[in-house]
Order: C-alpha cells, then structure tokens, then sequence
C-alpha cells in the first residue's frame, strides 16, 4: 500500500506568535497517537513563518512545505521566492498550482509545470493540485479538464522526476465551501489520474504516485475518503488550522493502516 500524506494549507493565515504555537501543539499532540511510519505529516504555513517553523519541526515527525515558489533561481522578480530559499529554510514539500494561484493570480498550467520541474530540480517535493470547477464538472467536462491538466503539468516529466512528486485532487467547487466529494467521486477522479499518469510516464510510476484529495476534508468524512484505493492523503485548509481537527485526520489515516488498507 501507498503511504499517506496529510498536509496543511495555512493559507494567508496565522503570525509568528501564533502560527509557532499552532506548531508546537501539533508536534505535541502527534506524539501521542501510534505512529505506522505509513503517515507522513506536513504544513504550509505562509512564508514569514516558515524559519520557525522549520526549526521548530527538526527532530519531530512533522515536515514543513511552502504553499508557492517561482520558476527562476533569483533575478529581478520582486516578490517572489525562489525554491532553494525554500530548501535552505528547511521545506520539505512546496504547493504548486493550487486553485487560488490560478483563479486569483493566473497561473497557467505552462506554469505550474516550470515551478514542479524547479521544485524538484532544487530538492523540494512539488504538490501539485489539479481539479474542476462545478461547471465544468455539471457540463460533463470533469474528465477532459483533468486530462488536460494532467497532461500538460508533466511535459518533460520521467519515472524519476514523478517519484519526487505528489499530486493532489482539489474539486473547486469544495474548497472552504464545507461540501466535499463523495467518496466515490473522489475514488473515480483519483483512478482517471493514476490511468492518466500510467498513459503519459507508465504504470510502475504510476501506482507508486501520491494522490491526495483536497476539499473540505475533516476528522468526520477523513477515514470514508482515505480507505478508497487511489486517495492517498489529504491536502488540508481550513482543519489544518486546528491542532485538534489536523492530528484526528493523520489519526484516522493511521486507523485505515491498522485496518490492513483500502478499498
């Protein structure tokens, strides 16, 4: 079985004072839950907070990413941050093409395709997001907009470069709405990517590839979406706000693996 990963997205949440005590509760709180080495925890905080919060992780069995980076290694990009920042301030994941980067920013697959391939050419793991919106989804679109994107994030991509990554399924219609796909229409997105991926690099890589769901996943509806076969994780909003809420996710991953696995 594929392990798991649960990461939060902070978003443009928390401050120093604030976002340091989020991460000392969840180093403590997920110390106390048993551990199968199959669960991999993650946050995102937003960038003032990430030296904090890498050093305040070292030791623990929490990993710290960055929810963006541009493609370039430095030059005359005001604002932006490159990925070796990143990897010097100790990430381990950054977020790629998220909902938000594209509705808000207008970011272009073209795009998160560069920012993937520099992620990982600079030692970072790209999450890369994917989903439909409801149109596209009522219009009968969902699988060739997903198609599209798939295809187009992995230009140039290879088994080795894919084994570094992890996708992840973002419905648009289900972030920081409180609906959330189904189990089954999370399950039927996840396989079409896994077949996607298959198609386009090949069917080792693809069952080895990482595939959260993210969308309104809670402690109530985490256990029902992470037993099926091909959701392997959670990218987490607003829950990973919550010391609380974020630890029963990463515990109810935990109790699909003492289970013996998916469905």
């Amino acid at each position: 079985m594929r392990d798991f990963l649960i990461a939060g997205n902070w978003k443009m949440n928390s401050d120093i004072r604030s976002g340091a005590s989020l991460v000392g509760e969840l180093i403590e709180k997920l110390s106390t839950i048993e551990r199968s080495g199959g669960v991999h925890a993650a946050i995102c905080p937003p960038f003032p907070m990430i030296d904090t919060a890498g050093a305040m992780v070292k030791g623990s069995n929490l990993f710290v990413g960055a929810q963006n980076m541009y493609f370039e290694n430095d030059g005359a990009f005001t604002g932006e941050v490159s990925a070796s920042m990143l990897a010097a301030l100790g990430c381990t994941y950054v977020i790629v093409g998220h909902s938000e980067r594209r509705q808000y920013f207008g970011e272009t697959d073209a795009i998160v395709n560069k920012k993937a391939l520099k992620a990982i050419e600079k030692g970072l793991k790209p999450i890369i997001c994917i989903g439909e919106t409801l149109e596209e989804r009522d219009s009968g679109k969902m699988k060739s907009v997903i198609e599209k994107q798939v295809r187009s994030v992995l230009v140039g991509f290879d088994e080795v470069l894919l084994e570094n990554s992890v996708f992840a399924y973002e419905p648009v219609w289900a972030i920081g709405t409180g609906k959330t796909a189904t189990p089954e229409q999370a399950q039927e997105v996840h396989a079409h990517i896994r077949s996607l991926v298959s198609e386009r690099i090949s069917e080792s890589a693809a069952e080895k590839l990482l595939i959260q769901y993210g969308g309104s996943m809670k402690p109530e509806n985490a256990f029902n979406l992470l037993s099926k076969l091909d959701v392997d994780g959670g990218l987490i909003g607003g829950a990973s706000l919550n010391a609380d809420q974020f630890v029963k996710i990463v515990a109810e991953a935990e109790r699909v693996c003492s289970l013996g696995g998916k469905s």
